[in-house]
C-alpha cells in the first residue's frame, strides 16, 4: 500500500494492530529535507509485522551498505561459537592467536577483546580503502600495534577493526574467516538478506550510499562543537594524510566485495530484522540461533563507565550495543549512515531500519528514537 508523503513514496505493509507505526515512519519522512531512501521492518516472534520503505529510489529489495549494523552478525558468530564451547571468552586472546603479544595485549582475555578494551582502535598512520577492505591484512597489522591505552583497563569504539581482531580469533580457531562461518551458519541456513561479501549476481540490486548534506544550523552547530577528538579521529581511521569518508568506504567496490565484518556489510531493513529474529525467536520454522542464557548474556553490561572514543555511557554489552531506550534485555547496533537493528527478547521484537542517505551528521539517527516508541506501544499492546 503506497502513500504520497510530501512527494516521496511511502510504500510497505504492516499487520493489523501496527498502523500507528506506519504514521510514525510517514511523519519522519515528511519532517526530513530530502528523500532519506529508507527501509523499516519489524518482526514480532519472528513474524514480520512491519515492511515499509520511502525515497525516490528504494524499495524494500534495494541492498545499500550498512556501516556497523554489520556488527550485529560479527557478534552473532562469536556469541555462537562460544555457546558452542568453541571459543572460551575467559582465556587469552594470545592463547589462540600467538603473535597477539607486547604492550598488554597478552594479558587480554576474548571477553575483553570483544567488549571494545584492547586499546587497538587504528594503527599510526591510518589505513587506505583498500587496506581497511581486508580484515586479515588488518588483523596483520593491528597485531604489531601500540594500543592506545593499556589493554582490558578502559573501553573504546573499535569502529572499523573490531570484526578484523574478533575475525581473525575466529579465523585460527575454526580454520574458516569469520565470513565464512556467517554465512554457513546463519545466512544462509536462514534466507537472511544481509551479507558480508555481496555475491556478483545481486550487483543489479544494490544502490549507493548517498551524501547528505547539513542544513545551516546544522553546520553552524558542527562548527561550535570544535575538531573531532583524536581517539575519535583514529577510531573512525580521519586522522591520516587522507582522512577516510565512511560515504566513499561504504561504496567502495572492494568493501562491497569483501564485506569487513566491522561495518562492510550489504544488505537490507528485511535482512537486518531477520537477523535479530534468527537470534531470539527463530526464522522459517527454523529455531533460534541463541539460547536464552546467551541471549542475556550478550545483553548484559559489560562497559561500565565512559567510552573513551564516543564518551557514551555504559555503552557494550558482549560486543553488540546497548539498547536504553529499549529496556535491559535487549541488545543490537547501529551503523553510520543513521540505521539501527536489536533484538528484545522480553516483545519478541526484532527491528531492522537502514538509510541509503547518510544522516547527518552520522551515527543514531533521532528517528530511531520515536520509530522505536511507536514499535514497543504496538508490541505491548498486541
Amino acid at each position: 500500500m503506497a502513500g504520497d508523503v510530501m512527494g516521496v513514496t511511502v510504500d510497505g505493509t504492516v499487520a493489523a494492530g501496527w498502523e500507528s507505526v506506519r504514521e510514525a515512519f510517514e511523519r519522519f519522512v515528511a519532517a526530513e529535507p530530502q528523500p532519506p531512501e529508507a527501509q523499516f521492518v519489524v518482526r514480532q516472534h519472528g513474524r514480520t509485522v512491519v515492511d515499509l520503505w520511502g525515497g525516490e529510489d528504494t524499495d524494500g529489495d534495494t541492498l545499500s551498505g550498512v556501516f556497523s549494523l554489520t556488527k550485529g552478525a560479527t557478534h552473532l558468530v562469536v556469541a555462537l561459537l562460544a555457546q558452542d564451547g568453541v571459543l572460551d571468552l575467559e582465556r587469552p586472546v594470545s592463547s589462540y592467536w600467538p603473535e597477539f603479544t607486547g604492550d598488554g595485549k597478552e594479558a587480554l582475555t576474548l571477553r575483553q577483546l570483544v567488549a571494545h578494551r584492547a586499546g587497538l582502535i587504528g594503527v599510526d598512520g591510518g589505513f587506505s580503502y583498500e587496506e581497511i577492505a581486508d580484515d586479515a591484512g588488518l588483523a596483520a597489522r593491528l597485531v604489531g600495534q601500540k594500543p592506545y591505552w593499556e589493554p582490558g583497563t578502559e573501553y573504546g569504539y573499535h569502529a572499523f577493526v573490531i570484526g578484523a581482531l574478533t575475525g581473525e580469533v575466529v579465523r585460527r580457531v575454526t580454520g574458516r574467516s569469520l565470513q565464512e562461518v556467517y554465512e554457513e551458519r546463519v545466512r544462509a541456513p536462514y534466507g537472511l538478506d544481509l551479507y558480508m561479501g555481496l555475491p556478483p549476481e545481486l550487483e543489479g540490486r544494490w544502490k549507493p550510499v548517498l551524501e547528505m548534506l547539513p542544513t545551516p544550523a546544522q553546520a553552524a552547530a558542527l562548527v561550535a562543537g570544535g575538531p573531532m577528538p583524536e581517539l575519535m579521529r583514529v577510531a573512525f581511521n580521519a586522522h591520516g594524510e587522507n582522512p577516510m569518508d565512511p560515504v566513499a568506504y561504504a561504496n567502495h567496490p572492494r568493501v562491497r566485495a569483501l564485506g569487513p565484518a566491522s561495518a562492510g556489510g550489504v544488505g537490507t531493513a528485511r535482512g537486518v530484522a531477520a537477523l535479530y529474529a534468527a537470534a531470539i525467536s527463530g526464522v522459517g520454522g527454523r529455531p533460534a540461533l541463541l539460547e536464552p542464557a546467551t541471549a542475556a548474556e550478550v545483553a548484559r553490561p559489560h562497559t561500565p563507565g565512559t567510552d573513551r572514543v564516543t564518551a557514551e555511557v555504559d555503552h557494550f554489552g558482549l560486543g553488540f550495543e546497548r539498547q536504553h531506550a529499549v529496556g535491559p534485555e535487549a541488545f543490537g547496533h547501529c551503523g553510520a549512515a543513521g540505521g539501527l537493528g536489536f533484538a528484545d527478547p522480553a516483545t519478541g521484537i526484532a527491528y531492522g531500519y537502514t538509510r541509503r542517505r547518510y544522516g547527518f551528521p552520522g551515527g543514531l539517527a533521532p528517528e530511531n528514537g520515536p520509530l522505536t516508541a511507536a514499535v514497543l506501544k504496538a508490541a505491548r499492546g498486541a
